[in-house]
């Protein structure tokens, strides 16, 4: 073991407790190499023989030793201390690890009782990994314990971060691979030490995994020199503690001590916190250097396997097409690891064994934060309705939707400050996206140096920014995994960074709720604003509404998007969202003064449908509608009521029904989404029949991909966003999408002959209308009065 300038005492393990951790070890190896290989015969009373192994072999060695003697350490302190710990497996396919580790410990058979601790149950537990029907080579939510399946890398010191904060006694214990490291999101990560309250949130002991290989290529940080390491990981803020070798009872002494010396350290930094000196703590971590697929096959057949990236699968093939003589190697390695010396004759490990690991809730496996469903409690909430804007008649002036929203949040905030369970997230855009009155009820957290001009920075506020939306996405999922609730706002074009991200906690929300034991966490929920149709100043790079397209892939069970056309409605579908549970939530909404339309009963009413007739706006009361004019978000609703107040002006015997939808997935079918429209309900709306001139915030092909099987849609003819922008005006957005009111009446015009002469000469108006508008912006500089000071009238 080595630390530079760090003087760590020398603290042996007694050697009776030494050789008791080494054959725990050898006791999780031998589980992980049977997880890899067998199907039967789990304690090797018989030779070896082909029809004991799998005939397909799937997972991972290479990390997964390392792993073992990192959960078997953890579980010396936990017991030496008494300490509240989780582990979070960073590195991709560690699975084995973690479920040979809670094996051991007992919770895998509490939670799965027919994986007992005996022969049978070995067996039962060598086959299902990444068999047919079994478990993945993550640490998936079937695994007891994770927060964390590492299927894509690069998140897992963010969550490791969320799960502390407001969790003062947590320790997370996380394991970062060499190759996970080298992703920009750990990367980043790193410098959640900044942000980390001593006396309020817990602490992350990362353990950076150093075994020397990724895939097929060596990793970056295993190929610095050793002050190369240090010097960064001191420049990123923390005390490195480097454990390094091969030789299993030197490096058994040296995690021994490195890890007291780093308990030891944080209790410092506690107690420094109670106790303050100016000084930003210096949080302990390890760099533990060891070979990739450390205790197995050497070489095979002239291949170096051990300290090599041929170790990081399956590092032996054993087939019935595969050299004979590996049947042999496999058998003697895991004879090598003596499991006659580990489990009595009936497959159980022998007492003084169990005797290592923690008991009841302080086993990593069975800790309640790692279900963070058991420790949930609702949140307060302030009723929305105190927020309400004042709309006496349909296009009232606003203030902006999340600003009004922003009034609540801050009272959610100050709901929940004593309870400590509830935060906002976001890449430095809280003041951007005008929710910054939350600041009236708390600060950005934060733990560097604060200078005189700053604002809103403390050491313990309730709102996290950094500008790395990977950041934010996993301290939130962090969060909302340990049993708490929280929002990420963020501009519209810019979620797509954590696209994936988004993409495995839906994956996880989904694969936890078919698991009885596992509870129901608070929702994930996205506010997205600063969006495409307004960046006037921003332009085309600043304009992608796609995230929805991309939400709407996952399972209908797990995903919600909802586009409140105003602040009302906004306030009614945030309260929505904040008290439900096990989906993800993703709202768009304006920051801009706007019209506002429906009042908060008005709100209530249309929010709870999720999709209306607005009969301030049609006239079809008596009669089959002409055309449905329909709209979803906020300007594409701007935008239909002004196209209908030129038809109903232009053309006043036409018969107009204008509908609004809130709740996007009300278009899809009830058989396909929970919210979804029967056929029925949605032809009562949509006709069967007649034109549907929708405007749509997003890609106009995802309302067709909603309707796509409905019995008018034929007819249903979409504008949206197609790809065109710069800096302009805001109605010049519009008019360069053909979103605008004035495409909007052509449209209809086009599609019902009936108007006649009286269409043709509107539509001729209104095409020099736009030629009129493109002449006043590139003269002034912004749109025309008609447009900036238009007020709906029927």
């Amino acid at each position: 073991m080595e630390s530079s300038a760090i003087n760590i005492p020398e603290n042996p393990l007694p050697p009776g407790l030494l050789q008791q951790m080494n054959a725990y070890w050898r006791a999780a190896n031998y589980l992980s190499v049977g997880q890899l290989y067998l199907r039967n015969n789990p304690l090797l009373k018989e030779p070896l023989k082909l029809e004991h192994v799998k005939n397909m072999l799937l997972g991972h060695w290479g990390t997964t030793p390392g792993q073992n003697f990192i959960y078997t350490h953890l579980n010396r302190i936990i017991r030496e201390y008494d300490l509240n710990m989780i582990y979070v497996s960073g590195p991709g396919h560690g699975g084995p690890a973690v479920v040979a580790g809670t094996y051991l410990e007992g919770t895998y058979t509490e939670v799965y009782p027919n994986i007992t601790q005996d022969e049978e149950g070995l067996k039962r537990l060598f086959t299902q990994f990444s068999y047919p029907g079994g478990i993945s080579s993550h640490a998936s939510p079937q695994t007891p314990g994770s927060i964390h399946e590492g299927g894509e890398l690069g998140y897992s010191l963010s969550h490791s971060f969320g799960a502390v904060m407001d969790n003062p006694d947590l320790v997370v214990a996380c394991v970062v691979g060499d190759g996970e490291a080298e992703t920009g999101p750990l990367a980043t990560a790193w410098h959640s030490n900044k942000f980390l309250n001593p006396l309020t949130d817990g602490t992350v002991l990362p353990i950076l995994h150093l075994n020397g290989y990724k895939i097929s290529n060596p990793t970056v940080l295993a190929r610095i020199s050793h002050e190369e390491l240090e010097q960064l990981f001191r420049g990123y803020g923390w005390n490195p503690i480097f454990v390094e070798g091969d030789e299993p009872e030197q490096m058994h002494r040296d995690m021994a001590a490195a890890l007291d010396y780093a308990v030891d350290r944080i209790k410092q930094v506690k107690y420094d916190a109670e106790h303050p000196n100016g000084q930003r703590p210096r949080w302990p971590m390890i760099i533990l250097r060891s070979p990739k697929g450390w205790t197995g096959p050497k070489e095979v057949h002239g291949y170096k396997i051990e300290g090599n990236f041929r170790a990081h699968q399956i590092p032996l093939a054993v087939s019935a097409s595969a050299p004979a003589e590996h049947l042999q190697i496999l058998e003697n390695w895991m004879k090598s690891y003596k499991p006659e010396e580990l489990f009595d004759e009936a497959g159980k490990l022998l007492p003084e064994l169990q005797a290592l690991a923690p008991e009841g809730e302080r086993r990593m496996g069975a800790n309640p934060h790692a279900n963070g469903g058991n420790l949930l409690r609702d949140l307060r909430l302030p009723d929305f309705r105190n927020y309400a804007v004042t709309v006496d008649a349909p296009g009232a002036d606003g203030e902006g939707d999340t600003y009004v929203s922003g009034r609540f949040l801050r009272d959610v905030i100050k709901e929940n400050q004593e309870k400590r369970n509830f935060r906002i997230f976001g890449p430095d855009e809280t003041v951007s996206n005008r929710l910054d009155i939350i600041f009236e009820a708390t600060n950005r957290q934060w733990d560097a140096p604060i200078a005189e001009h700053d604002e809103f920075l403390a050491a313990d506020g309730s709102v996290m920014e950094m500008l790395s939306e990977h950041q934010c996405e996993g301290w939130l999922e962090g969060y909302l995994l340990t049993g708490r609730h929280g929002l990420f706002n963020c501009y519209e074009a810019f979620i797509h960074i954590v696209d994936s991200m988004f993409n495995q906690h839906a994956k996880w929300l989904k694969a936890s709720s078919e698991l009885s034991w596992r509870r129901k966490i608070a929702s994930l929920n996205i506010l997205l604003t600063s969006t495409v149709w307004r960046q006037d100043h921003n332009g085309f790079t600043h304009q992608d509404p796609g995230f929805i397209d991309h939400v709407v892939n996952k399972k209908a069970t797990i995903v919600r998007v909802y586009l409140p056309p105003d602040a009302n409605c906004l306030l009614s579908v945030m309260d929505h969202c904040l008290r439900s549970y096990h989906y993800v939530n993703v709202v768009v909404a304006g920051k801009h003064p706007a019209p506002q339309w429906l009042n908060m009963e008005q709100a209530v009413a249309h929010c709870t449908r999720g999709i209306g007739i607005w009969d301030f706006a049609s006239n079809d009361q008596e009669a089959d509608p002409d055309v449905v004019m329909a709209c979803s978000g906020d300007v594409p609703t701007l935008e239909i009521l002004a196209a209908v107040s030129i038809l109903r002006e232009h053309l006043p015997e036409l018969k107009i029904r204008v509908i609004n939808v809130v709740d996007l997935f009300k278009l899809e079918k009830s058989t396909e989404h929970t919210h979804g429209l029967t056929d029925k309900d949605y032809n009562e709306l949509f006709t069967t029949d007649k034109p549907v001139i929708f405007a749509f915030h997003g890609y106009p092909w995802l309302v067709h991909r909603l309707t796509y099987n409905r019995a008018n849609n034929v007819n249903m003819h979409v504008r949206g966003y197609k790809e065109e922008g710069t800096i302009t005006t805001s109605f010049d957005m519009t008019v360069l999408n053909e979103m605008d009111r004035f495409h909007l009446v052509m449209d209809v015009i086009d599609r019902l002959p009936q108007t006649g002469s009286k269409g043709v000469y509107l539509k001729q108006q209104l095409q020099d209308k736009l030629i009129e508008h493109k002449h006043y912006i590139n003269t002034n500089g912004k749109d025309m009065p008609e447009i900036l000071n238009w007020k709906w009238k029927a």
